[in-house]
């Protein structure tokens, strides 16, 4: 497929298929999701090692902030009524991650392992410490915040 047809069929700017396909550009989740469809294959196809049969053991950083120590790793997935995701996250102090909202009927669960992690669903914000957690719509607009002084990691499931 070329990049004009890739950007035509995924609603991508070619621009921004030639930054990724360079290694130039951070692409968000839901942008790779649209470019998975166009190309026929799923998200988890799109972005695992083709040598790794295991749909359990992906390990792949899919997401990468401004600081070295933010990103976000998918571990790995399995079956639900669509898919399953499981994900290591972790945000350096003043990374925040602005997700595009997911199609209606997807949900998120986060996990906090380490640090404060601000939530921001619709506009509204909440704290969750190491050890709490929240399960959420994500066919919404829904934000990570570290606004603390130490990395925020957490687990996130996202279930479709």
């Amino acid at each position: 497929m070329s990049q004009v047809a890739l950007a035509e069929a995924s609603g991508i700017s070619r621009r921004m298929i030639v930054a990724v396909e360079a290694g130039d550009a951070n692409i968000s989740l839901s942008s790779l999701d649209k470019l998975a469809e166009a190309m026929g294959v799923g998200f988890v196809d799109l972005v695992r090692d083709p040598s790794r049969t295991s749909s359990t053991d992906i390990n792949e950083v899919t997401w990468r902030g401004a600081g070295p120590a933010s990103a976000g790793i998918l571990l790995g997935t399995a079956p639900a009524a669509h898919e399953t995701q499981m994900w290591l996250w972790s945000l350096e102090p003043g990374e925040t991650y602005d997700a595009e909202p997911d199609p209606h009927g997807w949900h998120e669960m986060i996990f906090v392992t380490e640090g404060v992690l601000t939530l921001v669903l619709n506009g509204s914000t909440k704290d969750y410490p190491a050890g709490s957690f929240a399960i959420y719509s994500s066919a919404q607009d829904y934000s990570y915040r570290n606004g603390g002084l130490e990395i925020a990691k957490f687990l996130r499931n996202v279930v479709s």
